[in-house]
């Protein structure tokens, strides 16, 4: 799960804008650069950020695991030609680029959300934006980034109890009506017991939230912002 962890890492100890600002960046000039070379150099920067965040490659994959199978896919729908009917696999080479360009942002992001305190990230938020745009976007990122885990939590139990029912020898379309359907049920009522607890305690458009300065190591890490956007015009 994809979820703030405590650390010191120096990730965890950049001021949130900063890497908000690096993240778009980065993902900005990856879809910039398309060719392999380009795609090679990122990824020795995915890992450089990796490394910063003192994070596994395998938690941010595993954690976006349900659109993998998308990117996948798409590689493999275009190897297969219906006029004339066969399979070529050139085809697929840039869309495969396209992909694995997806999967490194994805990683960034991850390594984002696993130094980054809900509260510190809408803190960002409502200074980037001011006002009541800014208050309105920072609510919605602190509610997604608590409430999607538990969500996806609801999700994997209600399929595991689906199995131990013996639902995997069910039809795929059962299976998948099954699940949906309770999901569906369990998210409406997640959604009045976070309505609830909100009233309860006196929820507040503007809070006391973590004061935000940016330090002597957020400009070196800016400056390699400012890089990747400078990048895309070169």
């Amino acid at each position: 799960m994809l979820t703030y962890h405590p650390g010191d890492s120096l990730a965890h100890r950049l001021d949130p804008r900063t890497k908000l600002f690096v993240q778009a960046a980065f993902a900005l000039a990856i879809f910039a650069h398309t060719t392999p070379r380009g795609l090679a150099v990122f990824t020795v920067v995915t890992g450089g950020i990796l490394a910063a965040g003192r994070v596994s490659p395998a938690d941010p994959i595993r954690g976006f695991a349900p659109a993998l199978p998308f990117l996948l896919i798409a590689p493999l729908v275009r190897t297969v030609s219906l006029s004339p009917l066969g399979i070529d696999p050139a085809a697929a080479v840039e869309p495969a680029l396209a992909s694995y360009r997806v999967l490194l942002v994805l990683v960034v992001s991850g390594v984002y959300l696993r130094t980054t305190s809900v509260r510190d990230s809408r803190a960002a938020v409502e200074r980037l934006l001011p006002g009541r745009i800014g208050r309105f976007f920072g609510v919605g990122v602190a509610l997604v980034f608590r409430f999607f885990p538990v969500l996806l939590a609801d999700l994997r139990r209600v399929r595991e109890a689906s199995k131990a029912r013996l639902g995997n020898e069910r039809s795929l379309s059962e299976r998948m009506r099954i699940i949906g359907t309770a999901g569906v049920r369990r998210a409406f009522a997640r959604s009045d017991r976070l309505s609830l607890a909100l009233r309860a305690r006196c929820f507040a458009w503007n809070p006391t939230l973590p004061g935000l300065r940016l330090e002597r190591r957020d400009y070196p890490v800016l400056v390699v912002g400012v890089a990747f956007v400078a990048s895309v015009f070169v």
